[in-house]
């Protein structure tokens, strides 16, 4: 019912999953994303596999070791696909031999691909294509050219309902976190929200709390600044906001 990928950089440590689905809400089941650590439950998913895997890998356990012990003690495993990427940047799939064709996964170092209903194995392909093919841009834009790839290769074969993105920057709370539950054009509404993110929230997450610093940033004024230079660049460029907020 599902493609996702699940992906880390080793260069900054953000960790991320982004999915779509002709499956309401996927974006709510699919993803269980820590500060270093990442699970996508999928097909006839078990969430348990991901909250358990999120807290396991997070203590530092080992992704091969986590999914083999859920396929090992979950009698559905069969109907179950997941992977998953740890604190090691290592990443474990699985496809249970009863999920929809075409379903099956794909790797490359620090990122995973899998997919299950899907039109063929080329959405998968070329979803981690295109994602290795943009390793110059940041990760949430390398996500959004994967995920629009896989689509643009066939997708769900069923159709489109929904899509989800979930970013952390080395925190246990996301720096993204995005769903479009009930769309037409999932993927293309999950873009628009992307971008609309890139245009105030990405300068006040700036701003939040982290391990490193309790407090946060507590004086505004940088982070005003770099949203009034970012709609300035934008007005130059002639490039309308994407947002739907009304003024009041």
């Amino acid at each position: 019912m599902t493609y996702s990928i699940v992906a880390k950089d080793a260069d900054t440590g953000e960790v991320a999953i982004a999915v779509a689905s002709r499956f309401f809400a996927c974006g709510a089941m699919v993803p269980f994303v820590g500060h270093d650590v990442a699970v996508a439950s999928q097909a006839f998913c078990n969430p348990l596999w991901g909250l358990e895997g999120r807290a396991r890998l997070a203590k530092g356990e080992k992704a091969t070791e986590v999914l083999a012990d859920f396929v090992a003690r979950d009698d559905g495993q069969s109907i179950r696909q997941a992977h998953m990427i740890d604190q090691f940047g290592d990443i474990a799939a699985h496809t249970g031999s009863d999920c929809v064709d075409w379903a099956g996964h794909r790797s490359a170092k620090g990122v995973s691909v899998a997919g299950n209903m899907l039109a063929a194995p080329a959405v998968v392909d070329a979803t981690l294509a295109a994602y290795l093919d943009n390793m110059d841009q940041p990760l949430l834009e390398r996500l959004m050219r994967g995920m629009e790839a896989g689509e643009s290769a066939g997708g769900d074969k069923r159709g489109r309902q929904a899509a989800g993105l979930v970013i952390h920057r080395g925190e246990d709370y996301p720096w993204l976190d995005l769903r479009v539950d009930d769309h037409a054009d999932p993927l293309a509404e999950l873009r628009r929200l992307v971008d609309v993110s890139q245009e105030r929230y990405a300068h006040f997450a700036m701003g939040l709390a982290t391990r490193a610093n309790f407090s946060g940033m507590i004086d505004r004024s940088p982070i005003d600044a770099a949203m009034q230079q970012a709609d300035a660049e934008r007005r130059d460029m002639g490039i309308p906001s994407r947002s739907f907020a009304s003024e009041a």
